[in-house]
């Protein structure tokens, strides 16, 4: 057993649970804890090190969460077989067949796409506004670079590099508007000689825009730790897109030994590529971000694509795309023409937005307000949790209910006759897999709290005829 002799600083800027991550992270990585080694359990360390217990938990769950240990039943905590780790140093979602107009006819929504606008720092951004246009810039309103603005994309770059692991530099980033724009963009600069990949379920918006952009399209299915790769081999794709930090819809984090076997899938051939959608990664309420695939690439394989869809609002329409060195240089020779579909005077809004640290207080804002409605939510779905499993909690901004031998039309007709309108999982499986399960999705990002309260209660009262 690692004895774990870690020098805490409790005055530091890190908090006490991220210095005992970053020291077994780090020590796992260098090779200093082999695989199969156990950790000290959470009540010894913590009478060890002189702190709460809750601080080893919270630091145990995001290692587990990144794949780094295991926990083993009545056994403890095990650091993870992972293959060549010391080598590695380390928008909007479309709601599928749903519209405004549907959603506007319900008393309550559980959108699992929702933004709290609300929240928007209105005050904030026509300050920065006016000052972006105080003076009689010309150059304000002249055809931009293509990439988009190098102000901007500096600070896209330190923002990734600090909060998701992302290592790129300026002249890497894209910048477009929407995450529709940049893939099809993409589209141009891979050609459309390539078979894509998705997991099933899967974001629907994607799978439609790589059909419709004459690709050839599969998917291949999850089990809990994410895309099979297993799977992925036996089909003809070269190019996966993945959602691994937080998969839409299941919630899926994917650890770090399917990550790197994700990656070695890629190296195993020229012309492979992963895309990796972090749509909504800032939102984590045990722990920090899990960091983003693209800090694990060495081999110029991830392309990542981000947005600020979800952490600030739909309409601004600002997305982004980090290109390897490889793509990259496609990029510079089949679209660099294309010019930016975003404007000078947002892009220079957002990067102040962005380096003033409005962003940053703005984030931490509303991943407050967003865990209040989750474990409220949480709280309110109890009653349920006898005929029901919970899953996807603790991140991003829904939850899906698990009822063995029920059926989601069923559930979601039940839950219509109360002003209520739910989602159903199957609306996201290209290919419906056989399970004697409904599994209903709840958002509640656009629900405050005392709503949240009265909606789940009519939840309750309109389905207990159908689970009791």
């Amino acid at each position: 057993m690692h004895e774990l002799t870690i020098h805490l600083q409790p005055n530091a800027k890190e908090p006490l649970y991220e210095q005992i991550y970053s020291y077994v992270k780090q020590n796992i990585q260098n090779g200093k804890m082999k695989s199969g080694e156990k950790l000290p359990s959470t009540r010894m360390l913590a009478k060890y090190l002189e702190v709460s217990r809750s601080t080893i938990e919270l630091a145990y769950e995001q290692l587990l969460s990144e794949g780094y240990i295991e926990a083993v039943p009545c056994k403890g905590y095990f650091v993870a077989q992972i293959e060549e780790l010391f080598q590695w140093n380390p928008t909007k979602r479309n709601l599928p067949e749903e519209t405004e107009e549907k959603a506007a006819s319900y008393v309550y929504d559980f959108s699992p796409n929702g933004v709290d606008l609300n929240s928007f720092p209105y005050n904030a951004w026509r300050k920065l506004a006016g000052e972006s246009l105080v003076e009689d810039r010309t150059e304000l309103f002249r055809l931009g670079d293509s990439q988009g603005e190098w102000g901007l994309r500096n600070a896209i770059c330190n923002y990734l590099y600090q909060a998701r692991g992302v290592n790129c530099t300026p002249k890497q980033v894209v910048v477009g508007a929407g995450n529709d724009y940049l893939l099809m963009l993409l589209s141009t600069i891979l050609g459309q000689n390539h078979t894509v990949a998705l997991e099933n379920p899967t974001y629907k918006q994607a799978y439609r825009l790589f059909q419709n952009l004459s690709y050839q399209v599969c998917t291949v299915d999850m089990d809990e730790s994410g895309m099979r790769v297993e799977d992925l081999e036996k089909t003809n794709a070269d190019i996966a897109f993945v959602m691994p930090s937080h998969q839409y819809p299941l919630g899926t984090v994917m650890p770090l030994k399917r990550r790197l076997a994700l990656l070695k899938w890629a190296d195993a051939k020229e012309g492979r590529y992963i895309v990796e959608d972090d749509y909504d990664s800032e939102f984590r309420y045990k722990g920090k971000p899990i960091p983003a695939l693209q800090g694990y690439d060495r081999n110029g394989k991830v392309i990542y694509i981000g947005t600020f869809s979800k952490s600030i609002a739909p309409a601004i329409r600002m997305s982004y795309m980090v290109l390897p060195a490889p793509v990259l240089k496609s990029y510079e020779e089949r679209s660099r023409f294309v010019n930016s579909t975003v404007s000078k005077v947002d892009q220079m809004i957002l990067q102040k937005f962005i380096e003033q640290g409005y962003f940053e207080r703005h984030l931490n804002k509303t991943r407050a307000l967003y865990k209040n409605r989750h474990d409220t939510l949480l709280a309110s779905l109890r009653p349920l949790q006898r005929f029901c499993t919970i899953s996807g909690e603790n991140a991003g901004v829904h939850l899906l209910l698990h009822f063995k031998n029920q059926k989601e039309e069923d559930l979601i007709a039940a839950a219509k006759e109360q002003g209520i309108l739910v989602y159903g999982l199957s609306e996201y499986y290209v290919e419906s897999p056989k399970r004697n399960e409904a599994v209903i999705m709840l958002g509640y990002a656009n629900l405050q709290e005392e709503k949240i309260r009265k909606a789940t209660a009519l939840l309750i009262e309109a389905w207990k005829d159908l689970i009791c």
